[in-house]
C-alpha cells in the first residue's frame, strides 16, 4: 500500500496578491489627477441683491422670574422688569422692520405689556387665559391696535384658543344643543401661575380632574415658605377669581416637585341638532403636553397677525388657513 508522505496544506497566502492591489491603487491615484474630464462648464446665475436675516430679538424669562434680553448675536444681559420696555423700544430703533412679540407673561399682566408694546408698532399675540375676561381685553386693545396701526391677536393658546375654533365649528353644524368641554386630567399652567403669585406660595401645582359636563375639580399642591398659616393661605388661593368658581382642594405636600407633570387634555363634546335631525352627536379628543402646544399656537397665530387688518382678535375669528405657512392655493390644493 502506498502512502503520501507530504500533505497538502489548505492555506492560501494573500501576501503577494495584496502587494500587487496596492501597487495598482497608487498607480490609479497618480494617473488620475492628471486625466481632464469631458465637461460642460456651468456658470451658476447670482443675485445682485442678498436677502439677510432679520436680527432676532430674544427675551427670556426663567422659572425665577429673573429676565434676560438680547438683540442679534449679542449675548444676554439681566434686566430688572421696567427696563424690558425701554430695551424694546431700542430694539425696534434698530430695527424698524419688528414683526410680532409673543408675550409669554401671567395672564394678568398681558394688558399692560401688550399697550407698551402695541405703541412701539409690534403686532403682539398672548394666551390670556381668564375666559370671563377676555371681551373686555378685546375692546381694549382693539383700540390700542388700531391708533398705532398694528395687531394684537388674543388669547391664542389651545383653550381658549384652538379649541375655542372646534367650539365654533360644532356650533355652526348643530346650531341648537349643548356643548360640554371637559379638562385634564392635567396640569393647568394659568392656574398654578396664579397659585405662584399667592403670597407664602413657595412652589405650587394646580391639577384640572373633570367631573364631567364641563364641571371641574382643582386639586392644589403647594409648599409654603416659613412663617406663613396653611389655611390661611389656602382660604387666599380658594377666593381668586381661577379658583371661585369651582370645586377647589388646597393640599400642602412636602415636594411639588416631585408631583410634576407637564401632560393635560380635553374632551369635548357636543349633541345637539342639524337643521330637523336630532341626536347629531360630535366629539374631540387631545392628550397633549400643555406648554409645547401653547407655545406651538402662539407661534402660528403669529404668523397669522402679520396678515391681518389693524386691531384685535381672538382665534375664531381669523382665517385657520392664516395660520399655516407657504402658498394659500397649495394649502387649498391639500387639505381641502
Amino acid at each position: 500500500m502506498l502512502q503520501r508522505r507530504a500533505k497538502i496544506s489548505p492555506n492560501f497566502s494573500m501576501a503577494s496578491m495584496t502587494d500587487v492591489i496596492f501597487l495598482l491603487l497608487i498607480f490609479f491615484m497618480i494617473t488620475s489627477t492628471v486625466v481632464s474630464p469631458n465637461a460642460i462648464k456651468v456658470l451658476l446665475p447670482q443675485g445682485k441683491q442678498q436677502t439677510s436675516a432679520k436680527p432676532l430679538t430674544r427675551v427670556i424669562i426663567d422659572k425665577d422670574l429673573n429676565y434676560y434680553a438680547a438683540f442679534g448675536n449679542d449675548k444676554e444681559q439681566a434686566l430688572a422688569l421696567d427696563e424690558l420696555t425701554p430695551f424694546l423700544q431700542s430694539c425696534a430703533a434698530k430695527e424698524p422692520e419688528m414683526y410680532v412679540a409673543i408675550l409669554c407673561t401671567p395672564t394678568r399682566s398681558v394688558e399692560k405689556y401688550a399697550k407698551e408694546i402695541l405703541a412701539l408698532g409690534i403686532h403682539t399675540v398672548d394666551s390670556f387665559d381668564i375666559h370671563t375676561g377676555i371681551p373686555a381685553l378685546r375692546r381694549t386693545l382693539d383700540a390700542e391696535a388700531k391708533a398705532h396701526n398694528t395687531v394684537s391677536i388674543i388669547s391664542a393658546g389651545w383653550d381658549p384658543g384652538s379649541d375655542s375654533v372646534v367650539r365654533t365649528l360644532l356650533e355652526a353644524i348643530a346650531p341648537k344643543g349643548i356643548t360640554y368641554t371637559n379638562f385634564g386630567p392635567g396640569m393647568s399652567m394659568g392656574h398654578t401661575v396664579a397659585v405662584k403669585a399667592i403670597e407664602g406660595v413657595k412652589a405650587a401645582l394646580s391639577m384640572t380632574i373633570p367631573t364631567g359636563t364641563g364641571i371641574h375639580r382643582r386639586m392644589v399642591y403647594i409648599e409654603l415658605n416659613d412663617g406663613y398659616e396653611f389655611d390661611k393661605v389656602a382660604a387666599a388661593i380658594k377666593a381668586d377669581p381661577y379658583f371661585v368658581n369651582d370645586e377647589t382642594h388646597v393640599k400642602l405636600v412636602p415636594s411639588v416637585d416631585a408631583l410634576l407633570d407637564m401632560g393635560h387634555g380635553v374632551n369635548l363634546t357636543r349633541k345637539g341638532v342639524s337643521g330637523k335631525t336630532q341626536n347629531q352627536l360630535f366629539e374631540f379628543n387631545m392628550r397633549i403636553n400643555n406648554p409645547a402646544l401653547t407655545a406651538q399656537v402662539l407661534v402660528c397665530v403669529a404668523r397669522a397677525a402679520m396678515r391681518q387688518q389693524p386691531g384685535c382678535y381672538t382665534m375664531v375669528e381669523i382665517p385657520v388657513i392664516d395660520l399655516l405657512p407657504g402658498d394659500r392655493e397649495e394649502w387649498i390644493a391639500h387639505l381641502v
